[in-house]
């Protein structure tokens, strides 16, 4: 669960309601999905705004080591910086691609996991950066010419290895700019799995 426009759309309940699925809220869709599973955002400084997000009671994790210091109970991953590559081992060391969706994703395919439902992976800012208002200073936000088209690239590129290491994808949102996965509507998702 990533925090395009398209995710507030989403029917939330469908996914509580099926346990058999774990989800992974990223950055502040936690507010989405306080139930979920997993909570990952890379970056240390949106920790200590949301105060280590004390009321989620799933998995919380980070990349940045500063951060597990001040909120212990917070599980930490390793990312190489430059990276958009997904890596599946060692456990733990995590493909960069430049945001918090990328290396969720990675994480999950560490898991284990053999189908990732992308939900709010909209990769574009002309609907709006997040489903929320824009991130305080000092957080970045979505830029269209910055951060976006890396961010694609690195998602999109991620697909040939997915496939070798058979995972299917389903991208939930209608309006993204992602093109290697194919789109369905998530209640279409739930109602084949």
């Amino acid at each position: 669960m990533a925090s395009g426009p398209s995710a507030v759309r989403e029917k939330f309940e469908l996914l509580q309601a099926r346990r058999d699925i774990k989800v992974v809220a990223i950055n502040t869709s936690f507010q989405l999905v306080p139930w979920a599973d997993l909570l990952y955002a890379c970056d240390g400084k949106w920790w200590e705004l949301y105060k280590g997000v004390p009321d989620f009671h799933g998995l919380k994790v980070v990349h940045e080591r500063t951060v597990v210091a001040k909120f212990p109970e917070l599980k930490r991953v390793e990312v190489i910086r430059f990276g958009n590559e997904l890596i599946t081992e060692p456990p733990g060391l995590l493909g960069a691609g430049g945001n918090s969706g990328f290396q969720a994703l990675n994480l999950v395919v560490q898991f284990g996991v053999k189908k990732v439902i992308l939900i709010g992976y909209d990769m574009r800012v002309d609907y709006g950066g997040h489903w929320h208002p824009r991130h305080p200073f000092p957080l970045s936000n979505p830029d269209a010419a910055a951060n976006i088209p890396r961010w694609r690239k690195a998602v999109d590129g991620a697909a040939r290895k997915l496939a070798q290491l058979r995972i299917e994808v389903v991208n939930c949102s209608m309006v993204s700019e992602l093109v290697a996965y194919p789109k369905m509507p998530l209640e279409k998702v739930l109602e084949l799995s």
